[in-house]
């Protein structure tokens, strides 16, 4: 069984859809494929998943596993786990979120795990979101963004990432920026930088349809690379 954790190189750098268009291609190229996102936080919705983006998740996967499997904590504030703890006064469950994650391991052929914020994203005091990949024992697929910084922001995840020894399967580079790097040279550049191989780009998605999603997916990342 193959498990991936995508994570970024910061919050809003598009892991959801990165997550999403993974489980659709997977999916549509006949893989069981599982989504689990161990915490969530934000804006609770009135009808359906506590989270948009467990919604999202689950239906690009077209999973029917139940959604405290899917997502063991919510937080109704957005903010990264830790906070929310000392605000809420609503400790995060990290022995809930290993158990589930079994759990969905043994009922998917690829589980997807969308990490919370960047690797060092605090969940505990001394425990980050680095500390729970390298609990699951699972690679890392680091979704980055082309905005100027994002130099910077993905080395210091790679460095991270080596310093928790967790595997890095590649960088995704999600180009959702109008004002961004040029992606051929942001692909140089990050290649040379981390000696880390580069997934693919992902070009800004208008249509966030399944077909839409499975060609954009197919056509510009090595899906034959990450199932390696």
């Amino acid at each position: 069984m193959n498990s991936f954790f995508i994570t970024g190189t910061d919050t809003d750098v598009g892991k959801t859809y990165v997550t999403a268009g993974l489980s659709v291609t997977l999916r549509k190229t006949g893989v069981d494929v599982g989504v689990m996102k161990p915490f969530a936080a934000g804006t609770t919705q009135k009808k359906g998943f506590k989270s948009e983006d467990i919604e999202i998740l689950s239906k690009s996967a077209q999973v029917n596993d139940p959604e405290k499997l899917v997502n063991p904590q919510f937080f109704p504030i957005p903010a990264s786990p830790y906070t929310a703890w000392k605000t809420l006064k609503i400790k995060p469950n990290i022995n809930s979120v290993l158990t589930n994650f079994k759990k969905l391991s043994k009922l998917h052929s690829i589980l997807l795990v969308e990490g919370m914020g960047g690797i060092m994203t605090p969940i505990l005091k001394d425990y980050f979101i680095a500390n729970l990949i390298k609990e699951m024992k699972i690679p890392a697929i680091i979704v980055a963004r082309t905005k100027v910084g994002t130099v910077n922001h993905t080395i210091m995840t790679v460095d991270m990432c080596k310093k928790y020894k967790i595997p890095i399967k590649g960088i995704i580079i999600n180009d959702f920026d109008s004002d961004g790097y040029n992606t051929k040279e942001l692909t140089r550049d990050l290649k040379n930088l981390t000696g880390v191989t580069i997934l693919g780009v992902i070009p800004f998605i208008g249509d966030l349809s399944d077909s839409s999603m499975y060609k954009i997916f197919k056509k510009n990342l090595n899906m034959k690379l990450i199932l390696k």
